[in-house]
């Protein structure tokens, strides 16, 4: 465990609270635009989730909005359609980065895809995504598959007594593990829920969830289920590295979302049909309706400072020509491996917080679609195959796609499933070829990730995954170079190590006309989603309304829900954290 000396505690800064500039405005948009003071123009650089958000809010507030994106709006959660799939006017077969995944915690996304008009659905956007049954977690070996429950029964009261058997009682049933280690890890939960933001902050970002569960010590499946599996499948990080407060958030939000804490909605839901049919297109129209201008193909390359602000940006145009763009406002909705390119020694001094952004760091996550002759009946949600090298995450899509008929509607007519894949780990050797995935070709890869899922899903002699009922595969068409001396991931993922809060920049920054809106801005969800990426445009909108002068009301930026009955026990921690004290319910030496 990371060791923090009595000076440290104390020295922590009572601003990094959790929810330092984070608020729950009491008003949402208003439906009819307000014309804002100070200058109108806004340059939204990037059309991914995070730019099309900001672009969306600051439209509805009456701001004259140009989106420029490089590649395809809607970024690293669009679909892609399999080029030359579709035959005898069916539609091309639906390719993917990887599957979306919308959990009942995501609080802002579902505002922004509720005023998004979809034909025949009351709420927008919001009316196609569906709630999946059940979560499943594969062994091999011939170990029996872990179903895992979408909904606790909520208990009469919320104690800390109560909450560790509610934890115990779940890992000891559900993944069965051994009574003594069940209740050490529910404690661990205990002494998470009960801390205090300062200590959120100031002690557990600064320890690693390996550490923090005290993996060394456990046995492999506890290793295996809480430590690797958990921060893998959720954050691409080693258990080993990745930051105690990111995983615990994230641990909490589940956990009260399971619990029908707040206004949180089912555990787990998706989408029901492809990304871009369902959510992306429908939100450009709705854009372009409202006036935003979309430039597609637009590659921004710098920003020019001049007397303390942005005086433009300069861009690559689909046409290969040099662009100069010109605005009140930017809005820099780019990921952190392309903004930081832009960024040069001038901004860098004109905002440290910038330079701290440039330690930031990415790893690896993509996805695999495998096109089958039959359905996969292997469980209605995502399966998370935990014994995987590679950290695999799947889940078949048809069966949430009630819109389409697989076979009537897309590929050559044989298709009747498609059975989604994420790779979260690019770097353990695999099974079949005992080579990360990293260095082997795409041929390789779509070879290897087939053996691990049959090691996960047929062990105990079912033939889930028969040979022939492989039609095609698709691998994100961003990852290139695979099988040579330099892999390239066009769209990787922004990871939480230990100490990443402190380098991750705030949507408002010291330049008066620059505002950040990606998903490495730091936010409450503090973790690299789609939430996280809408989350920070709100907060660069809000930005920009306050430096404009705009009397149209804010964006409502929600907060990851806490349980009112442990107040009380936070309070008390904030107290034990200035003394130099561990957490009460803590038995591990800090």
């Amino acid at each position: 465990m990371s060791k923090l000396s009595r000076r440290t505690f104390l020295t922590v800064p009572a601003g990094l609270a959790v929810t330092t500039g984070l608020i729950r405005a009491a008003a949402p948009a208003s439906a009819a635009p307000r014309s804002p003071a100070g200058g109108t123009e806004v340059a939204v650089l990037g059309g991914g989730v995070a730019g099309l958000s900001a672009a969306h809010e600051l439209a509805e507030r009456g701001f004259q909005v140009t989106v420029y994106e490089r590649r395809a709006l809607g970024g690293k959660a669009r679909s892609m359609p399999v080029p030359g799939t579709g035959q005898g006017g069916r539609q091309d077969l639906p390719g993917e980065h990887g599957f979306r995944f919308f959990p009942g915690f995501y609080l802002n996304l579902p505002d922004t895809l509720r005023r998004i008009p979809f034909p025949g659905n009351a709420n927008g956007v919001f009316d196609n995504l569906v709630a999946a049954d059940t979560e499943l977690i594969t062994r091999t070996g011939g170990r029996a598959d872990l179903p895992l429950p979408v909904r606790l029964d909520p208990p009469a009261v919320l104690d800390p007594d109560t909450l560790v058997k509610l934890v115990r009682g779940l890992l000891e049933t559900a993944l069965h593990l051994p009574a003594p280690e069940a209740a050490f890890f529910a404690n661990r939960v205990l002494v998470y829920l009960t801390s205090c933001d300062a200590r959120r902050l100031g002690q557990w970002e600064q320890t690693s969830w390996w550490d923090f569960v005290q993996a060394e010590r456990m046995s492999e499946d506890y290793q295996r289920l809480l430590a690797i599996g958990l921060t893998r499948n959720l954050t691409a990080m080693r258990a080993e590295t990745a930051s105690t407060h990111t995983v615990g958030r994230i641990l909490e939000a589940f956990l009260f979302t399971a619990l029908g804490r707040d206004d949180y909605g089912a555990v787990d839901r998706l989408l029901n049909g492809p990304t871009n049919e369902v959510w992306i297109d429908p939100w450009v129209r709705h854009l372009t309706d409202l006036g935003v201008r979309l430039r597609v193909g637009w590659t921004v390359t710098g920003l020019d400072y001049s007397a303390g602000r942005i005086a433009a940006a300069t861009a690559t145009d689909e046409h290969g020509g040099q662009q100069r763009i010109n605005a009140d406002w930017f809005v820099c909705a780019v990921p952190i491996e392309r903004a930081v390119p832009l960024w040069n020694a001038d901004l860098l001094a004109a905002d440290p917080a910038l330079a701290r952004a440039r330690e930031l760091r990415t790893e690896w996550m993509v996805g695999l679609q495998f096109y089958l002759r039959q359905p996969t009946p292997v469980t209605r949600g995502h399966a998370v195959h935990v014994d995987s090298p590679w950290a695999l995450t799947s889940i078949g899509q048809a069966q949430f796609w009630p819109r389409h008929d697989f076979a009537r509607d897309f590929g050559d007519g044989s298709v009747r499933d498609c059975l989604s894949v994420i790779i979260s780990n690019w770097t353990a050797p695999g099974v079949l070829f005992g080579k990360p995935a990293l260095e082997c070709t795409p041929e390789e890869i779509r070879g290897e990730v087939w053996a691990q899922l049959k090691a996960a899903l047929e062990d105990t002699g079912e033939p889930v995954l028969p040979d022939d009922a492989l039609h095609s595969w698709f691998l994100d068409p961003g990852v290139t170079g695979l099988g040579g001396p330099d892999p390239h991931n066009d769209d990787p993922l922004l990871v939480h190590p230990v100490g990443t809060w402190t380098r991750r920049p705030a949507a408002v920054t010291a330049i008066p006309n620059l505002f950040l809106a990606a998903d490495y801005v730091r936010t409450d969800v503090d973790l690299a989603t789609m939430e996280g990426a809408n989350e920070a445009a709100r907060a660069a909108v809000n930005g920009i309304l306050d430096a404009a002068g705009s009397t149209a009301p804010r964006c409502q930026v929600r907060t990851l829900y806490q349980a009112p009955e442990f107040a009380p026990l936070r309070a008390e921690d904030e107290v034990n954290y200035r003394l130099g004290l561990p957490n009460v319910f803590d038995p591990v030496p800090a």
